[in-house]
């Protein structure tokens, strides 16, 4: 009998595309080392939930239900995944003594970007793990005093982030006392195959343009969790490179629009296009490459995030022109991925891209390979269990 983890995460309540294969990416790399592993998600912790066909705040659970009981069955997860309707005390995928059998069994709780508060007597003799999805504003929450979020924390045995310089000299976040070791994204590779871009594919990304109720004060300094202002700094790059760049992203100002428009750029939809995971795969295959911005507290901070969503494209064979956090302390950078601190820099990586897209392509796929396999990050990760 192989050894049972619980990867808690966020799905059912955010049944979109970026967060299913982030989910399947764990799932598939935890499988791959003969784990046998289950998806778990409960309303304990975070009740609301969004439904891209009612809205934001709803607590009707049906639609992600669904979609997760889809999805992951179409990848072999369909008896690998409950969700726990905490008010009402109904579950859907594993029933309620499935669920409780498997907190006896597991060896290991890892809660994804904690969204969830396992109870004492689930966490006991267990090794439980909190991965912070959000360096820096994690951080900066736990210096300015947030006791909840210090509650939740102190509850796990490990701590891992995705701001792979956090707790080093490279990096100005504030790690306290705290033990904070580094991982990141683990891609599970074979999902993200496919042919050469078309030659006259646009760059892309997909992600949110403001998120402004997320900004964090310390010590008198504002510490901004939004991409838009970084955005401004490349409103130029359409009439400066002549390529085409097509973002999804919910830019909702229609100013804001207006002068992404004006400047060159095409604007989509991210709902419309994030409801479908497979569409969500067929835009960033569709593509040249990704250009994107980071939140400001990253770049400021230099934390080192990067996202998963840029390393489906490194794994699709795209490549990657992405504002820099320092993760080129430990990517290589130059060849199918570039970081720019500058609109100038940014410029001369998608002229590169333009003039080889087949080596940057191969590049590309050869540092998803060697950074970002699944079974590779989560071996390293469990070893520090």
């Amino acid at each position: 009998m192989r050894d049972r983890i619980v990867y808690a995460g966020y799905l059912v309540r955010c049944p979109l595309g970026g967060y299913a294969w982030q989910v399947l990416h764990y799932l598939s790399g935890l499988r791959a080392l003969r784990w046998d592993v289950v998806f778990y998600e409960d309303t304990g912790h975070v009740e609301h939930a969004f439904d891209p066909e009612r809205g934001l705040s709803d607590v009707e659970y049906g639609y992600g239900c669904r979609f997760v009981a889809d999805f992951l069955g179409r990848h072999g997860f369909g008896d690998s995944w409950v969700f726990h309707d905490v008010r009402r005390d109904t579950y859907a995928g594993l029933d309620r003594d499935a669920t409780a059998q498997l907190f006896r069994e597991a060896r290991v709780l890892i809660n994804a970007g904690g969204v969830h508060r396992f109870a004492p007597e689930r966490r006991r003799g267990r090794t439980a793990v909190f991965l912070d999805m959000d360096p820096g504003f994690t951080q900066l929450r736990l210096a300015s005093g947030d006791a909840r979020l210090a509650g939740l924390v102190g509850e796990h045995d490990r701590l891992f982030t995705f701001g792979e310089n956090i707790g080093t000299s490279r990096c100005t976040v504030p790690s306290g006392l705290l033990d904070w070791r580094p991982t990141r994204q683990p891609i599970a590779l074979a999902h993200w195959t496919g042919e050469p871009a078309p030659d006259d594919a646009a760059f892309t990304t997909i992600g949110r343009w403001d998120s402004g109720g997320r900004d964090v004060e310390l010590d008198g300094q504002l510490y901004t969790w939004r991409k838009r202002t970084e955005w401004q700094k490349l409103m130029e790059l359409p009439a400066r490179t002549g390529a085409r760049f097509d973002i999804a992203m919910d830019v909702h100002d229609p100013l804001d629009r207006a002068q992404l428009l004006e400047n060159g750029w095409h604007v989509r939809d991210p709902i419309a296009l994030s409801a479908d995971p497979d569409a969500y795969r067929a835009f960033i295959r569709g593509s040249a490459g990704e250009v994107t911005t980071a939140k400001g507290v990253n770049v400021r901070l230099r934390s080192g995030w990067f996202s998963d969503r840029s390393a489906c494209y490194l794994a699709s064979g795209r490549p990657v022109v992405v504002q820099d956090t320092a993760f080129d302390d430990f990517l290589p950078t130059g060849e199918g991925l570039f970081s720019f601190r500058t609109l100038d820099e940014a410029v001369a990586a998608v002229g590169a891209i333009r003039t080889d897209p087949v080596r940057h392509g191969r590049a590309a796929r050869a540092i998803a390979e060697r950074f970002f396999a699944a079974p590779d990050v989560l071996r390293a990760l469990l070893a520090q269990l």
